[in-house]
Order: structure tokens, then sequence, then C-alpha cells
């Protein structure tokens, strides 16, 4: 349920008396955030932007994570992005039913059944070092509502393995392309199909490419028009942008 239905059934609840007032009040007490001292974090953001707000791990220590965990999980879904093995075994013991998505460095908490919504999205990577990058976008892209379908290791060092996958590429509404080394992927994929396209550059690649530089600024000169590009390694940011794009598809 998201917190927009859920405020309309508080407000119906106390409006048909099967709810106080004193009730309701309690349960706006964490309306519009949550002040945990070292983190405030937004219960309202769904209402504003059809997100929910997502936990960034780096930078945190294990005990802040948890804690948010344990107080978020009283709301809504949760998403933790950037987590390290040993941050996602602290937040386990808090909160047992967080799973840990290793190869995406991700923690997930379901609360509410998630509505899926129709049409797909489709992810695709140019080789198989840039799963991990992937595999945040494919566990971002599920948890706001979207079905996906992954394609990897499609790069254009074995063009013909791209066009293979061709049509059922072409069924999506909208296409993440995930590339390191020179990033040429997104430039190929936007002069075969009509979609719009994300493209995420990534930090794999040899000394030249500087740690994904070189396939973020390919990706911005891409040559095939209609090209949206993230930052390096940015596959939350890239899933929310292909969300929002799916969800108008709907409209």
């Amino acid at each position: 349920m998201h917190n927009d239905d859920t405020l309309k059934q508080l407000l119906t609840s106390i409006r048909d008396g099967t709810l106080d007032i004193n009730q309701g009040v309690e349960q706006l007490r964490d309306l519009p955030f949550v002040d945990l001292g070292h983190t405030k974090f937004d219960v309202h953001r769904p209402l504003r932007n059809g997100f929910p707000e997502v936990i960034y791990g780096e930078g945190k220590t294990p005990e802040q994570v948890g804690e948010i965990f344990l107080r978020m999980s009283e709301h809504s879904n949760i998403l933790a992005t950037r987590v390290s093995p040993e941050m996602a075994a602290h937040v386990q013991t808090v909160c047992p039913e967080v799973k840990y998505h290793e190869l995406g460095r991700a923690l997930t908490f379901i609360r509410n059944p998630i509505s899926f919504r129709e049409g797909e999205i489709a992810i695709i990577t140019a080789g198989t070092s840039d799963l991990p990058v992937a595999e945040e976008a494919r566990i971002t892209c599920e948890l706001f509502g979207n079905h996906v379908n992954c394609i990897s290791d499609v790069g254009v060092a074995g063009l013909h393995r791209l066009l293979h996958r061709l049509p059922e590429i072409r069924r999506a509404n909208v296409i993440i392309v995930i590339a390191g080394m020179e990033g040429a992927l997104a430039s190929v994929v936007g002069g075969l199909v009509p979609q719009p396209i994300v493209a995420v550059p990534t930090s794999v690649g040899y000394g030249a490419a500087f740690s994904g530089v070189a396939a973020l600024l390919g990706m911005l000169t891409s040559c095939a028009s209609g090209v949206t590009v993230v930052n390096i390694d940015n596959g939350f940011g890239a899933a929310c942008a292909a969300s929002k794009i799916n969800a108008m598809c709907q409209s």
C-alpha cells in the first residue's frame, strides 16, 4: 500500500468512527518525517514524487542503518543501496525479515505487497563486469513496481549478441543501458530502437577509462538521439528515471 493510500484509509477511518481522533493523532505522529537524531527520514516523499525515501548506506554506521530500518519498517517497504556485507549482517540482526542482495549491494524489506504496473523495463549490460550496477537497477525497478527483463553481456565487442536479443528489447517501454570501457553500447542501442534510453556509465575498464569517466563522456556525446545519461555506477538513479517513464506509459 502506498503512503497516499495509507493516509486516505486513516482519514476515512476517522470519518467513519472506526478510529478515534486520539488514535489518528498517534498514527500521524511520524508525519511528515521521523527524527532519529542522526537521520530524519521522509515519510511523505511518496506523496510528493511517487518514490519512498531510499537509504544510502555508504558513510553511515551499521548501527545507524539498523535503527533506520527498524523505524522505517513500521511505515513502508525499504530499500538501502551501497551496503557492505558487514552492515547487512548487523541490519539483519535488528530486522530478520530484511533480504541482502550481495551482488547489487542492496538491502530490501517488503512490508506491503508490491503493485506491479503493466509494461516492462529492459536492463542491458555490455559485460558481466557491469552486473553489480545492473542488479542495483533491477532491485530498485522491481521495488518501485516495474517488471524487468535483464539482458547481460551483449556489448559491442560481439555485436551479434545484441542483435540476437533485439526483438525482446523492443518490447520494453524504456531501456537502461549499462556499460563501462568506452560506453559505446548506449549509442548502438540508441540507433536501433525507438524507446527512451537511460544510459549508465560504469567504472569498469583499464587505465584510460578513468574509472568510468571515458564511458560517461562517450555516452554524453552519443550521436544517437534520445539517450539520457546518469552518473557513473548509478544504477539506482537510472532505475528511478526509467520507473517514471514506465509509469507515464500507463497513463
